[in-house]
């Protein structure tokens, strides 16, 4: 049996639905083959949830200690933290370091994702349609009437270095601008405005397993608030149809999109990533190595639709990454 912690909650406004999607999967994970636990991540340190137990992991040599004294060491690690300090690489990285085998893309990927102003940079360097954009940097200057003439209204307000839903506006006027700065300020450092796209919002899961990337069922997104803000996503409030209403034609083009974003951004494991299609033309949103796996979240159901059992998608991950670590 190998010893499995889940790494989940974390420093971000989202560690009540990191919970929840590391749940998801420890539920479905092979009870045969792991022995797997969450280990929830918070500001005084690392605490896994076992039988019943809380006990403190060590970051040293991943070990913990239950009451009746008998020690548990973590012998591989599925991060699934949204926001800091996971979806951002920092605990992959301290991972790689320590030799710690861990299912997630690695520290450089997960960094370069987690950004949504490099990503998007990095991803305009190979032809990939994004939104014109711009990015301020806290503590500096910069001119909200500028910002306005140069993309136009309405346009999106996002935290450029968090991974949390928190934060987001969509911007009508000029009166407005600055209040939508300062809010997505209060989530991260670098903040990024962004041109507004008119068209159909369609996301796209991916994983790897030993038959190579594999592409999921498109899902189309209407949100019944103005955009996919946090309530839209995890209160329930949009439809999310899978398979999305477009052509088939448009479905392999985002399809295919999607496999060439995630080899390019080197990821591993299961990734996400968001598109506004504007005539015929898949533009990219964001991009997501530690998607939602709650019950209301995106890719359960994309999976549902490509009729494969979220027991059978863990394990053919699983089976696939300890591979590569040589287990």
């Amino acid at each position: 049996m190998i010893n499995v912690g889940i790494f989940c909650g974390g420093y971000s406004s989202e560690f009540e639905i990191s919970i929840k999607s590391a749940s998801t999967i420890l539920e479905n994970l092979p009870k045969e083959e792991y022995n797997a636990f969450l280990v929830r991540v918070t500001e005084e340190g690392w605490f896994a949830d076992y039988q019943g137990e809380s006990a403190e992991v060590s970051p040293i040599n991943f070990t913990f200690t239950l009451k009746n004294g008998e020690e548990i060491k973590i012998d591989l690690s599925h991060v699934y933290i949204h926001g800091d300090p996971g979806e951002n690489g920092k605990l992959q990285a301290y991972f790689e370091m320590k030799n710690m085998p861990f299912i997630n893309s690695s520290a450089l990927s997960s960094e370069l994702s987690f950004d949504k102003w490099f990503c998007n940079q990095f991803l305009r360097g190979f032809d990939i349609k994004v939104a014109e954009s711009q990015l301020l940097l806290k503590d500096t200057s910069y001119s909200t009437k500028e910002i306005g003439e140069r993309l136009g209204y309405p346009l999106f307000v996002k935290p450029a270095d968090s991974g949390s839903s928190y934060g987001i506006s969509k911007v009508y006027g000029h009166e407005d601008l600055q209040k939508a700065i300062d809010a997505a300020f209060a989530e991260g450092n670098t903040v990024v405005c962004e041109a507004f796209l008119k068209g159909t919002e369609v996301t796209c899961g991916v994983y790897r397993n030993d038959n190579g990337v594999i592409p999921l069922p498109c899902t189309e997104i209407v949100s019944e608030s103005d955009f996919f803000d946090y309530e839209a996503k995890y209160l329930g409030k949009s439809q999310e149809i899978t398979p999305a209403r477009i052509s088939d034609e448009l479905t392999k083009k985002t399809q295919d999109l999607t496999v060439m974003i995630y080899q390019l951004l080197q990821m591993r494991s299961l990734a996400r990533v968001d598109f506004m299609i504007v005539d015929d033309v898949p533009y990219v949103i964001e991009v997501n190595t530690t998607p939602g796996f709650s019950s209301e979240s995106l890719v359960p159901k994309m999976l549902k639709c490509a009729e494969i059992s979220i027991h059978d998608f863990w394990k053919e991950i699983y089976a696939f990454e300890r591979k590569q670590f040589g287990m």
